[in-house]
């Protein structure tokens, strides 16, 4: 049984992790964590996450002895702000832990890219140089290797999906980019409360409009721009992404189609809709990405659905972890 750590358990990601560590046959829950000065701590996850009464009642710790805890951990599940996943990721790797990053801390190596758009510094290019990205179904073999795994974002996970098999096709016309409409429910603004996602004041709006940290991350491992607009929407939990992309010169429907089957035909977490385009209602609350698209002269129209704080976040994190190891991808998922 691997020992399992969760850094920020008493988020809604760090919630859904711990149950998924608690189903997950090849783990055990060696401890929750938050940081020292949090208000959660000492209090039982299930008293601040009443689904998970009965199941999990360990109270969530204080993280005060970094060291001591490493030395506890098989696998440590980050579930932390950019910053402080930034500054814990080397002493657990340090002890030999398996690290799952669920933050931006190491996810794109780029000169200037954390002091641009995470407004910090970043000190363990090492680290950014060892870390894989963890987008399950593009990069399984690295991440068989990976001690350091960074999850993607929420965004990226949707609109990657939908559009990495029509690149590595040939079937995206050169010189136009793909153009990216995203609507995100409010749990990904995180538990703490704020104006900002009270639901008396969201109203489905654009934000972020040209400069969210999210585009160049997509950019970066798609290896071409994109022009992404993420938006808030008046609902608790998924992401819609819908992508508009202009067609190499003499694509066909046909090859459309065979690139998304040829992709995932073998991928337990993506769902690939022939005659239908996806709704937030048939993926939240589970692991899978829905896909479904449509073409009409050069252009297509792909739609991909997710749940943001599981596809998204943690349950994407769970299944790195099960490539990882060598265990079938949805355990401890479904």
């Amino acid at each position: 049984m691997l020992k399992t750590t969760i850094i920020g358990a008493s988020g809604y990601t760090g919630a859904e992790l711990a149950l998924m560590v608690q189903k997950h046959p090849q783990l055990t829950l060696s401890g929750l964590y938050v940081s020292a000065n949090s208000l959660d701590a000492g209090k039982s996850i299930s008293d601040l996450h009443r689904k998970l009464a009965g199941l999990i009642n360990e109270p969530v710790q204080p993280l005060k002895d970094i060291e001591q805890v490493a030395k506890n951990s098989d696998v440590v599940f980050l579930a932390t702000a950019h910053e402080v996943s930034h500054d814990l990721a080397a002493t657990f790797l340090h002890h030999g832990c398996q690290v799952f990053d669920l933050s931006g801390a190491f996810r794109v190596k780029k000169e200037g890219f954390y002091r641009e758009f995470y407004g910090f510094e970043h000190n363990y290019e090492n680290l950014l140089d060892i870390s894989t990205y963890g987008l399950a179904e593009w990069n399984s073999a690295a991440i068989k290797q990976a001690q350091l795994i960074a999850v993607p974002g929420c965004y990226p996970t949707a609109s990657q999906l939908a559009i990495k098999p029509l690149l590595e096709k040939g079937l995206v016309d050169e010189l136009q980019w793909p153009v990216i409409n995203a609507t995100s429910g409010v749990s990904g603004a995180g538990r703490k409360a704020s104006i900002t996602n009270s639901f008396c004041e969201v109203s489905l709006q654009p934000y972020g409009v040209f400069n969210h940290r999210h585009q160049p991350e997509i950019a970066s491992h798609l290896g071409r721009d994109v022009i992404f607009t993420p938006h808030l929407g008046n609902f608790k939990r998924g992401i819609l992404a819908t992508v508009t992309i202009k067609l190499a010169a003499g694509s066909t429907a046909e090859q459309v189609a065979e690139a998304f089957h040829s992709a995932y035909q073998e991928s337990a977490a993506v769902r690939l809709l022939n005659n239908a385009m996806p709704s937030i209602q048939n993926v939240e609350n589970t692991p899978f990405c829905d896909i479904g698209w449509k073409v009409q002269g050069e252009h297509v129209i792909v739609v991909s659905a997710i749940d943001n704080l599981l596809k998204g976040a943690s349950s994407q994190a769970m299944q790195c972890l099960n490539i990882h190891y060598g265990f079938p991808e949805l355990t401890a998922l479904i």
